[in-house]
């Protein structure tokens, strides 16, 4: 602010668009979260029952497929024969016990959201048809 004999000066400089988005993200990383409205929660809780043994599942297949192949590499490429099979088996019984992992894993979180999803839906049917 500048002074002179008779009048004042005032110098007002508006925050540029960058400056509000990064002023905004800043404010927002203070302000507590609003609540997640029931249908996305409804959602996330269906994909983390569906998903996690899926995953878990893959990861068990996956691995023993490598190791499976490290034993048949064993006998194929570098002669050990005994340690091959033996490595190579390991290999086959963890790819065979993934599905019942993805089985059991799904039925396990079946029954711990189960009551929490049935509640949440019948909330969610009974508020649309009002």
């Amino acid at each position: 602010m500048k002074k002179n004999k008779d009048n004042f000066e005032f110098k007002y400089v508006a925050p540029t668009a960058e400056e509000r988005k990064e002023i905004e993200s800043i404010k927002n990383s203070y302000v507590e979260k609003p609540e997640i409205d029931k249908l996305s929660y409804l959602r996330s809780l269906d994909n983390k029952v569906k998903n996690t043994p899926t995953i878990v599942s893959l990861i068990l297949g996956v691995l023993g497929l490598l190791i499976f192949g490290l034993g048949l590499s064993m006998v194929l490429e570098w002669g050990i024969i005994l340690w091959g099979i033996i490595v190579g088996l390991l290999g086959v019984a963890i790819i065979i016990i993934a599905y019942p992992v993805y089985v059991i894993i799904l039925k396990n979180l079946k029954c711990k959201y189960s009551e929490e999803i049935i509640k949440l839906s019948d909330d969610l049917l009974t508020t649309n048809n009002k």
